[in-house]
């Protein structure tokens, strides 16, 4: 080996409460409001970030992994990283989310574009994606609400 080491993946989650387990999402909503917990407020109207909400098989949160961070209007979204983590965690479900600095809800061609890439790598590995989450600290828009696929 040349003495390149690749970096750990790392995946952080605490529910708030330890004594109540793990977080169960059964819509859009409660993912919503887990996302948003995990967000600088600071910075979720100046650069674009791109997560994974990580699930398992009974929808309950195994973690939220920061995909990518990019600039005022967008981010880079490699799709074998994220798989890579999908992986590592045994994950079995997944909801992908980014936020539009602008406040903008609106998903954009690069957006579909994206999310039809992901969900066709996700069905040969029998990953489910169950959703992606476009988000700003005042609401959110969700591709499977408006039946976008």
């Amino acid at each position: 080996m040349n003495g390149n080491t690749i970096s750990e993946i790392e995946l952080k989650y605490s529910p708030a409460n330890p004594k109540i387990g793990r977080v169960k999402i059964s819509d859009s909503k409660s993912a919503y409001k887990i996302l948003l917990e995990t967000w600088n407020k600071e910075t979720i109207e100046l650069y674009e970030e791109f997560k994974i909400l990580l699930l398992n098989k009974a929808n309950e949160v195994l973690g939220i992994y920061v995909v990518s961070k990019g600039g005022i209007t967008g981010t880079v979204v490699d799709i074998k990283l994220l798989f890579a983590v999908v992986l590592k965690s045994a994950s079995t479900g997944i909801i992908l989310a980014h936020n539009h600095p602008s406040g903008n809800l609106r998903p954009s061609e690069a957006d579909k574009t994206v999310f039809g890439k992901i969900k066709i790598a996700a069905n040969y590995l029998d990953i489910n994606v169950f959703d992606n989450l476009i988000l700003s600290k005042d609401g959110y828009c969700s591709f499977t609400n408006q039946g976008i696929e």
